[in-house]
């Protein structure tokens, strides 16, 4: 798993949480959390990111698609997957890549690392 790793992420540069944050406040990016529910009950929010379930993302992103999101705009969308600790990402932006979103990146260390860099989280509503 650690070669296919190093291989997918060989071929983007990821971003760390305060790039992801300001990025996303100046509307250069677009964050998209894929942890499941459980994660996301437990753990809480990004304010401002899109929740997509990873089984659903290739759907909801591809901007060709007949089941895509509004936010899904164009292949040269910049979008900033997130998942738990960033291994997920970084299998779901090589898929992204291969769909023709060719800014798609991910958040190193996930949303562990944006909780810890003191970053925005709201509780999920219940």
């Amino acid at each position: 798993m650690d070669a296919l790793l190093d291989r997918v992420r060989a071929g983007y540069q990821r971003v760390e949480a305060r790039e992801a944050h300001e990025a996303a406040r100046t509307g250069d990016a677009l964050l998209v959390d894929i942890r499941y529910a459980a994660l996301r009950d437990r753990d809480g929010l990004i304010p401002g990111a899109l929740v997509v379930e990873r089984n659903e993302l290739e759907w909801r992103l591809d901007p060709q698609g007949s089941h895509r999101v509004p936010e899904a705009t164009g292949h040269d969308l910049r979008v900033v997957v997130i998942c738990n600790e960033g291994y997920a990402s970084s299998l779901a932006v090589d898929s992204l890549r291969q769909l023709g979103l060719h800014r798609a990146t991910d958040l190193v260390g996930g949303f562990q690392a944006w909780r810890s860099a003191g970053l925005p989280v709201e509780p999920a509503s219940r």
